[in-house]
């Protein structure tokens, strides 16, 4: 995937992520809110992969 997809899927996971953690929170749902924390990881993750495509020219 190129740099565009990686950052909008990321940004797409973190958002997903923080809502999940918040209900998690909101409804003291531990599961919930590991899920939400996991995939918030994953965004983060997303997002420096995408970067490190844009530094190279979306060459990995």
């Amino acid at each position: 995937m190129g740099e565009m997809i990686d950052k909008t899927m990321a940004a797409g996971n973190k958002a997903a992520g923080a809502a999940k953690d918040a209900v998690g929170k909101a409804t003291d749902n531990k599961k919930l809110q590991a899920e939400g924390k996991a995939q918030k990881a994953k965004g983060v993750a997303q997002h420096a992969s995408g970067s490190a495509k844009g530094a190279v020219g979306n060459k990995v």
